[in-house]
């Protein structure tokens, strides 16, 4: 299982997980990202649909008659009603139950840090979990630097 942080530092969500979905989605995988607040659900919905002028990416919040279709669906828990396996955690909590997917991204800024921080920490005693920590660096290129 591999956790990847990516400390959000010079971008914010909204040029990060557009890049993360298209990734995850253009491998065949579908994507489950997760928020527990409704503003910043809605936030991402209308991300995904207007982050390109040249595309968008499919996906529809949970709930909804065709959550099982959806390539990408956002939700407020962790339950991939649309059978995902990979976890996009929004919001800067990390949640332990992104522990059954094979992939989580946990997105955190700087007023979640030190909670990111006792994650990675508490991760790291767990058996079978990959973590990779990724920063951006003064030219906003993404670093892996742990």
């Amino acid at each position: 299982m591999q956790v990847d942080f990516y400390h959000l530092t010079l971008a914010p969500i909204d040029r990060v997980l557009p890049s993360i979905a298209e990734r995850v989605l253009g491998s065949g995988g579908r994507l489950l990202i997760v928020a527990a607040d409704a503003g910043l659900r809605t936030r991402i919905d209308q991300l995904l649909w207007s982050y390109n002028t040249g595309s968008f990416l499919p996906h529809g919040e949970a709930g909804g008659a065709w959550d099982a279709e959806q390539p990408a669906l956002i939700a407020e828990d962790l339950t991939p009603a649309n059978g995902a396996r990979n976890v996009a955690l929004v919001d800067g909590v990390w949640r332990d139950a992104a522990l059954d997917f094979d992939r989580a991204f946990h997105l955190f800024d700087e007023d979640s840090i030190a909670a990111a921080r006792a994650a990675w920490r508490a991760l790291g005693e767990r058996e079978g979990v990959e973590r990779r920590y990724w920063r951006q660096d003064e030219n906003g290129r993404w670093a892996q630097v742990a």
